[in-house]
């Protein structure tokens, strides 16, 4: 009994995760196929640039909260032990990397990561926040962002004595990475895009003056 029902949990989970957020917003709302432009990516950074704020803010609701129902399945269906809910977090988070209705082909799975340590230890989730949105206003770059605080992230998880934990911690690094390839080829290459705030941005955008220096007369 407990197998068939860890089983259906599991993939629901990854049902939930694979609910394409981006591609529907974009289709229904604006006759949009959000893969079509832009980064070409079904996440929220792509959803920002291409279809506006009131749909980035949308998408990155739902893909948040696709991570914490996920994670909350065990304890929403009295599954077992606290530490189940890292693996339908994980199974979200997949879902969301590799969703069956796209043909596995899906987005870099940030939002969804989040949620899922929202769902599964608030304490742990604030501290993530602390290391995310302090390097995000430094770099103004999501994806430069996601890489040093998924490592980061990992570091905080092993102060916290949970095995399970750091485990699926350590395994969002490696997904995380695997999905910024591209960004980080263009990161390489000084063309990566970046958000219209932060200390990178105001920098990289200030107008360059030019001071002409007068010579003395004698």
């Amino acid at each position: 009994m407990f197998a068939l029902k860890f089983a259906s949990l599991f993939i629901l989970a990854y049902l939930i995760g694979s609910f394409p957020t981006g591609v529907l917003v974009g289709k229904i709302f604006f006759h949009k196929d959000i893969r079509k432009y832009g980064s070409g990516n079904i996440g929220t950074t792509n959803t920002f640039r291409v279809l506006g704020p009131l749909a980035g803010i949308i998408v990155f609701l739902v893909d948040f909260f696709k991570g914490t129902i996920a994670t909350l399945l065990p304890v929403l269906f009295h599954l077992g032990p606290h530490y189940l809910s890292l693996i339908f977090g994980l199974a979200a988070i997949l879902g969301h990397a590799f969703p069956i209705f796209l043909k596995f082909k899906g987005g870099k799975a940030v939002a969804t990561s989040a949620g899922f340590l929202l769902g599964y230890n608030i304490h742990f989730f604030l501290i993530c926040a602390v290391i995310f949105f302090p390097i995000l206003f430094i770099t103004s770059m999501v994806s430069l962002t996601s890489l040093i605080s998924v490592v980061l992230i990992f570091i905080a998880s092993l102060f916290f004595h949970d095995l399970a934990l750091s485990i699926i911690s350590g395994l969002l690094v490696v997904l995380i990475y695997w999905s910024h390839r591209s960004n980080i080829i263009r990161l390489k290459h000084h063309q990566e895009n970046m958000v219209p705030f932060g200390l990178y941005y105001w920098y990289y955008k200030k107008p360059v003056s030019y001071t002409h220096l007068t010579l003395p007369t004698t």
